[in-house]
């Protein structure tokens, strides 16, 4: 198999609202590869964020791919909202479809990348069935609705057991999934993750919080960690 490539995908959730378009210009000058686009309903999870119109506005700013994670129910309304706001990627939580395979062709028919995110608690059995649909897989390292929050233990097994699904799938049909993981992802620990078989990062507080307010070059740094803490993972 192709040796891996590594996404670093800062989630959006953890920026500077006030001056977003400028937050967006230099975490993607400062390394980034995509932009996690955190979208909350009050309703899925106990939190409420930001919808199609934000992700319209901050698209002029970057060709950089938009990574929109839907924790909302139901799902199916929002996605054409999204992909014609500029959406690259569009994932969601199975449980909050009724149709998880429609849903995903929905989303492909949008001209959108596709993926299931997994809370901490959800099993992988969701993906078996749909696996020509999948662009990606999401596991969720810290349970959705908040920022900032620690990274999970537990989800280094999972990402293994789903990583060992996908290299399998991708020995049969030749097609690759991305592994993403959300939640708590720093320096310190994105080494081991990475070797529990995850290749894309969506790192929010950790990038975000970064120095301080009125150094442009703030996120250099911290995004040169995290590619520094990459090199060498077998």
């Amino acid at each position: 198999m192709p040796e891996r490539t590594y996404i670093l995908a800062p989630s959006l959730l953890s920026a500077d609202f006030a001056n977003l378009g400028s937050e967006v210009d230099r975490v993607i000058k400062s390394g980034a590869d995509w932009l996690h686009f955190d979208v909350m309903d009050n309703h899925y999870v106990p939190n409420l964020t930001i919808g199609p119109l934000v992700c319209e506005a901050i698209r002029p700013h970057t060709k950089a791919p938009i990574d929109v994670h839907l924790m909302v129910e139901p799902v199916d309304a929002l996605v054409p909202m999204f992909a014609k706001a500029g959406a690259d990627i569009i994932t969601f939580h199975p449980e909050a479809s009724r149709h998880v395979d429609r849903t995903l062709q929905l989303i492909r028919d949008h001209g959108c990348q596709a993926g299931l995110v997994f809370n901490p608690a959800s099993s992988l059995a969701w993906m078996d069935h749909v696996m020509d649909r999948l662009d990606l897989i999401m596991l969720m390292s810290v349970n959705p609705g908040f920022g900032g929050q620690s990274f999970i233990p537990s989800t280094l097994p999972k990402a293994r057991e789903a990583r060992a699904r996908l290299d399998a799938y991708e020995r049969e049909s030749g097609r690759r999934i991305r592994l993403e993981i959300d939640g708590g992802v720093k320096p310190g620990n994105i080494a081991e993750i990475a070797a529990a078989g995850v290749d894309t990062f969506v790192a929010g507080s950790a990038v975000f919080g970064a120095g301080k307010d009125t150094d442009p070059n703030r996120y250099d740094s911290v995004i040169a960690s995290l590619r520094e803490a990459l090199q060498g993972v077998a």
